[in-house]
């Protein structure tokens, strides 16, 4: 055969080959490989990231204001799943088409701020939607309510979260239990695509340490 004919053949083969891994996988695409934090930037404060276990290991940082570990790639509408375990004494989050604040830029990279799925131990409000930064408080409504809470988050334990963002609604699932079906435009308008940041909280002059573990994060785009 004619060796351009060969190295056709093969090209065309090799695309057969990647259209079938795409259309295996789904369209998920992996956020972590579980060896290194690559493609992710520390923004808002000076917490310590590192990989540990096959984890994404953050660390509170005695004085430091909320930091994040941010995706440098942007999403709109997506599809999100994440296992995390967190100290039981830790408020945490993970932060959805979020943005930085130009005013702040010279401090720790700029101040994060978007909606955010909080995360924190049970009884609590974790899954609901809360607005980072924004000025508009909880998004979701059933915090509001100080009252309000849930048991979907086992202390101590990997928790399964999964977020699907479509336009302005928002839905979360802890554990395959639901726990917010949030519309709101308002966000929705100032936010509609940004980046994916994992937040460790800051502590001020709490004695922790504390920390929160992330593994398997990934994401699928909505069309």
């Amino acid at each position: 055969m004619n060796p351009k004919k060969i190295i056709t053949c093969l090209v065309a083969a090799s695309a057969v080959a990647l259209t079938a891994s795409a259309q295996d996988n789904d369209g998920w695409i992996s956020l972590f490989d579980g060896k290194s934090i690559d493609g992710w930037e520390v923004k808002s404060g000076f917490a310590s990231y590192e990989v540990k276990d096959g984890a994404i290991h953050g660390t509170t940082a005695e004085g430091s204001p909320n930091s994040f570990l941010c995706s440098k790639e942007q999403y709109g509408d997506f599809e999100l799943e994440f296992e995390v375990k967190v100290h039981d004494q830790l408020n945490s989050g993970v932060q959805i088409r979020s943005q930085l604040k130009d005013i702040d830029k010279d401090k720790y990279g700029g101040r994060v701020n978007g909606p955010q799925v909080e995360i924190e131990a049970s009884p609590g409000q974790a899954g609901y939607i809360y607005g980072e930064a924004t000025g508009l408080g909880w998004l979701s409504k059933e915090p509001q309510d100080k009252n309000h809470s849930h048991n979907h988050i086992k202390n101590g334990e990997w928790n399964k979260f999964r977020v699907v963002a479509k336009g302005a609604n928002i839905k979360t699932w802890i554990n395959g239990e639901m726990v917010a079906d949030l519309t709101h435009e308002e966000i929705y308008k100032t936010h509609p695509k940004g980046f994916i940041g994992l937040q460790v909280h800051g502590i001020g002059k709490n004695p922790g340490p504390y920390d929160v573990w992330w593994r398997n994060l990934r994401i699928k785009p909505l069309k």
